[in-house]
């Protein structure tokens, strides 16, 4: 049962005090907090609430007219959750911006450790490892196309931005949410620590050896993404199997989200994921 909403008149009530002015900053990092946009993203944090993924939902602040629409939301998350509504004006000026869509929420992450994921991954699996991704809609876009291809984690290394980012979050459309993932340590680690776990591990770059279409089937399966311009690091490269995307050769390469949705789509296929 959704707990009943409580009216905010200011926009320096401190009962909301986490939502102010986020276009400038964000809370990301913070305490493991982060702030979840729109109604979708809404949507997937209450399931990953409800279902234990390790995220919960601390409280939400809602645009007046907009708690009916998300009433069955709402009823999902526990009772001591609490909820938020303002009028236009003092929301605008909680949040520092027109385009906040009237639904937000205040979400934090807890911190269940890698061996703990990696451990969980089952004996057929697919795991997309990112190395150096900064840009927020690269990021965003990566989960929305593990979750369109069926991963079953996300690993970021130590130089890749927070996936937890505002706009990383509702790029994902909420996927951030629901695809199992780590970010930290050197992507050599991650990537070592999945060999030693079964996976085959495929780089892709492109000047990749085989072609993304050729690499055969396993059971246990890892593509690594680079970020855009450097691409991976030679020493990666060099380590593990390397694949390529065909293309044009009047362009150099993909973004990473674009190269990301074709290997991700080839290698599921592979593996009769879909």
């Amino acid at each position: 049962m959704a707990a009943v909403p409580i009216a905010i008149d200011s926009a320096d009530d401190p009962r909301i005090a986490e939502f102010r002015n986020i276009r400038e900053r964000d809370l990301t990092g913070r305490e493991n907090r982060f702030i979840a946009e729109g109604t979708v993203v809404l949507r997937m944090l209450a399931e990953a609430h409800a279902q234990d993924r390790g995220f919960l939902a601390e409280k939400i602040l809602l645009l007046r007219n907009r708690v009916d629409g998300v009433m069955p939301i709402l009823e999902r998350l526990p009772a001591d959750v609490p909820v938020y509504v303002a009028e236009a004006d003092v929301l605008d000026g909680v949040v520092g911006f027109h385009l906040h869509r009237g639904v937000l929420a205040l979400g934090r992450r807890e911190d269940r450790g890698e061996a703990a994921l990696l451990e969980a991954l089952p004996e057929r699996a697919l795991v997309l490892v990112g190395c150096g991704i900064s840009n927020h809609d690269n990021a965003g876009s990566m989960f929305r196309n593990a979750a369109a291809f069926r991963a079953d984690a996300l690993l970021l290394d130590e130089t890749c931005c927070d996936p937890l980012y505002r706009k990383a979050l509702r790029v994902s459309v909420g996927s951030v949410l629901s695809v199992p993932h780590l970010r930290g340590g050197k992507a050599m680690d991650v990537l070592l620590s999945l060999a030693e776990r079964g996976f085959a591990i495929w780089t892709l770059s492109p000047h990749g050896k085989t072609d993304i279409r050729a690499i055969p089937a396993s059971a246990r399966m890892a593509l690594v993404i680079g970020t855009e311009g450097e691409g991976l690091p030679e020493a990666l490269l060099a380590r593990f199997h390397s694949a390529r995307i065909p293309q044009s050769e009047d362009l150099d390469s993909l973004n990473a989200a674009t190269a990301t949705g074709i290997a991700l789509f080839s290698m599921a296929s592979a593996m009769g994921r879909i």
